[in-house]
């Protein structure tokens, strides 16, 4: 008997469709949204996940040519700039803070550890290059998702009301030393 091939994970490369990194962020977020969870990735056009995409550095999990999973991890925010719609937190415009975002697996690929090594690749990734936290948000009423942070290092630091969502986030941030 064969073992089935594991995903490789690799930085998001120029050639890589946003249109099929867009399709796996609603899928792996479908679940979320039938919990009423209105998470931008659910529904957000490829422009959206272009613009999330600029100055962060993408990785994603490729299986036989196809996109299985992603995450994307950048440096601060200017205190200008905006978070999607809103101003960012006074967390993520923190000198020495990176910011972890769309964390996404297809279902199909669930429980096979790979959100875990996509999370790993983010941090060393911000860890090379000189941050010294790692922040992000997730929606409080989230449990599992907090858990998963939580079991990694990371603690809750305050909460938020994004404008248009269902749920307040909580920001969580974790040391990398």
């Amino acid at each position: 008997m064969t073992a089935s091939p594991s995903p490789t994970i690799r930085p998001l490369a120029d050639s890589d469709c946003l249109t099929e990194l867009t399709a796996l962020l609603h899928a792996a977020y479908a679940s979320l949204a039938a919990q009423g969870w209105n998470f931008t990735a659910v529904d957000q056009s490829v422009n959206v996940t272009r613009e999330r995409l600029t100055g962060a550095q993408g990785f994603v999990a490729e299986l036989e040519g196809r996109l299985v999973g992603t995450v994307a991890v950048r440096g601060p925010k200017r205190a200008g700039e905006a978070y999607i719609a809103d101003p960012p937190p006074p967390l993520y415009t923190t000198p020495g803070t990176a910011i972890l975002a769309q964390l996404a697996v297809h279902p199909e690929c669930r429980g096979e550890g790979l959100g875990e090594r996509l999370i790993t690749a983010a941090e060393a990734w911000a860890r090379d290059q000189g941050f010294v936290q790692l922040a992000l948000d997730t929606a409080e009423p989230a449990e599992a998702l907090r858990r998963r942070y939580e079991r990694r290092g990371y603690a809750t630091v305050g909460r938020i009301q994004w404008q248009g969502k269902t749920y307040v986030s909580v920001l969580m941030s974790k040391p990398l030393a």
